[in-house]
């Protein structure tokens, strides 16, 4: 077997992994079975929420103070359970409303990696993007990044929507660490995204030369998520995914709308793939606007599960502001169920023309959203056009197999790279 093509030991990092809800953990899981499927090992290093991995690969967990942990959020650690320096560095920042996994994350992999020298040939990062990286690569290894967009246009987007100073000098702290996602990305040897809108969007904000940067679509499994012709779909029935509740995933606009809905069809309700924040915007926006019966939240459920309840609805719907790719698209899309998504980032990319593969309707716009959302609801016709042509388009594109074998060009290339530039301009 020549070099080239010699199995690669890859490090690959998911600094918060939640199996089943949030692009992060359902990348890092399905990349990671799709790279050993294709001969190379893989171990996965994860914080809390910790990922879900294949048998084959090895997980081995860098525990957090786990201060954003789902039964107490935004605790405040007690000095008892500060053991290390990383310990410091994450309470420290969190005292300063500011988020502190990226940072803290990145620091015990470093560590972590220090104490394996020679057991790897490469660290992927999964959009950490911690100062701890660029002490990773001065050490030697390698390490590639995968961006799926940049999230100072989260910043930017919540900021925009923010109402009062307080709540923007809040929101100002929270998002200060995209500084440092800025300026560890611009020192990296090789950055890797998602679509041609987020790589645009990366050499802006991110201010990375593109000539070090890739593209590299997300995946869906096809033979997974596929149409489940004996469910029926339930009159009325919305899904759609929220993996957290933030302005850019336009949850609350959805529920706007569905009100709206509602005046005519009393029967249109929603499905939602996520948890309930209570005090958040959407938890507001239900209880104001009396959808308390009408809005599903399901949480914690296998695949198998989430393929069901894509089958039950008549609808699925994807609201974002803004999107670098968007897995709930196409793994709805793969269901064959018809699908409603904004021309928000790069949605325009993954689902097509409005009317081909999905409908398409603006960002932000909760009135046009509502009058799709009337037009759609009962016609029986559309799974087998729209939600017909919405799984031809993910089966003749996407897959983990493509995306890993992609992957695997650009480890080469920053391999090579490596070989004749230990470390990229300024990292040390």
């Amino acid at each position: 077997m020549h070099a080239e093509e010699s199995p690669l030991r890859i490090a690959l990092l998911a600094y918060r992994g939640k199996p089943h809800v949030g692009g992060q953990g359902v990348y890092v899981r399905h990349l990671a079975k799709a790279l050993v499927d294709l001969g190379h090992h893989v171990e996965v290093l994860g914080g809390q929420p910790y990922p879900e991995v294949d048998p084959r690969v090895s997980l081995v967990e860098l525990p957090s103070l786990d201060i954003y942990n789902d039964h107490f959020p935004m605790r405040m650690p007690g000095l008892w359970e500060l053991k290390d320096w990383t310990d410091v560095a994450e309470v420290t920042s969190f005292s300063f409303g500011q988020f502190p996994e990226p940072l803290a994350f990145s620091l015990r992999a470093w560590r972590h990696l220090r104490g394996r020298p020679g057991d790897f040939d490469l660290v992927h990062d999964n959009q950490c993007l911690g100062y701890g990286l660029l002490g990773i690569e001065r050490d030697g290894l390698p390490v590639l990044s995968t961006i799926h967009h940049p999230i100072t246009v989260d910043r930017r987007l919540e900021l925009e929507h923010a109402e009062g100073w307080y709540k923007r000098l809040t929101l100002r702290r929270w998002y200060s660490f995209t500084t440092m996602q800025t300026r560890v990305a611009k020192r990296l040897q090789r950055v890797v995204t998602v679509s041609t809108n987020s790589f645009h969007d990366i050499a802006r904000d991110h201010e990375v030369d593109p000539n070090r940067m890739a593209i590299v679509p997300v995946g869906v499994d096809v033979d997974l998520f596929r149409p489940l012709p004996d469910v029926a779909p339930v009159p009325g029935r919305i899904i759609t995914t929220a993996s957290a509740d933030v302005t850019m995933k336009g949850l609350s606009f959805l529920l706007e709308a569905l009100a709206k809905v509602r005046t005519e069809r009393d029967d249109a309700h929603l499905v939602v793939i996520g948890k309930r924040k209570p005090g958040g915007r959407s938890d507001d926006t239900i209880r104001n606007l009396g959808l308390e019966d009408a809005v599903t939240f399901v949480t914690g459920v296998p695949d198998e599960r989430i393929i069901e309840l894509y089958s039950e609805a008549e609808l699925a719907v994807v609201p974002s502001l803004y999107e670098g790719f968007s897995l709930p698209a196409i793994e709805a899309m793969a269901c064959g169920t018809p699908l409603i998504a904004t021309s928000g980032g790069a949605l325009p990319e993954v689902v097509g023309a409005d009317g081909e593969a999905a409908m398409v309707v603006p960002p932000g716009d909760s009135e046009a959203l509502a009058a799709r959302l009337r037009w759609a609801l009962g016609r029986d016709d559309l799974r087998a056009t729209v939600g017909g042509r919405g799984r031809r388009r993910v089966v003749d594109q996407w897959s983990w197999k493509h995306t890993a074998a992609k992957t695997v060009e650009q480890y080469r290339i920053l391999l090579d790279q490596s070989a004749r530039t230990p470390a990229a301009p300024g990292a040390r």
